[in-house]
């Protein structure tokens, strides 16, 4: 059986929607001050630059979104509703603001820390649902923004372990009001993980294109 691997910054700098994709199934890996976290990515959004009116840069850049030009393979976070965390793994070559929103999880290691940091009692496939799950869970906050994923000894990062590829279907992104017809939503169609109403799970067959 392979040896997981570090997902490298070559894996980041190439068209978003590639990344989305190639995104589920893989693991995100976090080594927390109260353990090891992994969980194996099932959901995932692409947002790709100023001219995508649902895009942080959509206005240019600012103090708030200043990682979203950063390398590819950085961690950006952001808080939404006061409360809520989002991690994003930016895209593309380096001052061109694109990112894949990390939406759903299925938690596989460091499962009883996540548990220990949710106010509410979930089924396990339903704790890493959500972005703001996801990162609550981790204990993900404006901590980790900014962090270089792609360095060989980043405490938070993405990993391959090889596992066979996810059926993926594609649908309009979600919890957004603008370009929400766009098909830049990407998840596994067999994970009980995946976010949002059924209603959502729409066909793979239409193209996902910029």
């Amino acid at each position: 059986m392979a040896r997981p691997t570090r997902l490298t910054r070559a894996f980041y700098d190439r068209p978003t929607l590639e990344v989305c994709r190639d995104c589920l199934g893989k693991y995100l890996v976090y080594i927390s001050p109260k353990g090891r976290l992994a969980a194996r990515i099932v959901e995932v959004e692409g947002y790709i630059g100023e001219n995508d009116p649902a895009c942080h840069a959509a206005s240019g850049p600012s103090k708030r979104n200043r990682h979203l030009y950063d390398k590819p393979g950085t961690a950006y976070l952001y808080l939404i509703y006061g409360s809520y965390y989002c991690l994003n793994f930016v895209t593309e070559k380096e001052s061109f603001p694109a990112a894949v929103l990390l939406r759903a999880a299925e938690p596989v290691e460091g499962v009883e820390i996540m548990r220990r940091r949710t106010e509410t009692v979930l089924p396990g496939s339903k704790l890493l649902s959500g972005p703001g799950r996801c990162c609550r869970s981790f204990g993900l906050t404006l901590e980790q923004n900014g962090y270089d994923m792609a360095l060989e000894d980043s405490i938070l990062y993405l990993e391959d372990r090889h596992d066979p590829k996810p059926e993926v279907e594609v649908s309009p992104r979600i919890g957004i009001t603008k370009a929400a017809d766009r098909l830049w939503r990407f998840y596994d169609r067999d994970s009980n993980a995946v976010s949002g109403p059924a209603s959502f799970r729409r066909s793979g067959s239409a193209r996902a294109d910029r």
